[in-house]
């Protein structure tokens, strides 16, 4: 290895452990996915999405064919200069989030509700998505 290549390496490897560069973020943090869980009952098919953070305001619950999408926007309450910081990892941003339903669903029918930072999404099945689950015997 080079002399002047093996020296920047190792002049700042780490960020300083007591030093400013600690506390400063490298960059924004911008908002994740949201996790989902997407099951079926009998009569239904159920969505439901952590949305930590979020105002119900600001999510939006589309059905497009077979295909559900949750879109949401996270907002900062205030604009503070970055330099102020001693640490931020909250995250600000937007997200749109597209699932595939397992079977056909009443699209007048879906009821979403919207409590302690998780959607809910229920999809009742159309009376031929309800008829077409077969149990198969395993031998």
């Amino acid at each position: 290895m080079d002399g002047a290549l093996h020296g920047r390496i190792w002049r700042r490897p780490f960020p300083s452990l007591f030093g400013r560069d600690r506390w400063l973020p490298v960059r924004p943090l911008s908002i994740r996915m949201p996790s989902l869980d997407v099951y079926e009952e009998d009569d239904s098919v159920v969505i439901k999405a952590e949305l930590p953070g979020m105002k119900k305001e600001y999510v939006e619950v589309n059905l497009a064919g077979e295909t559900l999408t949750i879109k949401g926007e996270k907002k900062d309450d205030k604009e503070v200069k970055e330099d102020n910081y001693y640490r931020r990892e909250r995250s600000y941003g937007s997200f749109l989030r597209s699932v595939g339903l397992p079977c056909e669903v009443k699209s007048d029918e879906i009821k979403a509700s919207f409590k302690d930072s998780v959607l809910e999404v229920r999809m009742p099945k159309t009376e031929e998505a309800k008829k077409k689950s077969i149990s198969v015997k395993i031998d």
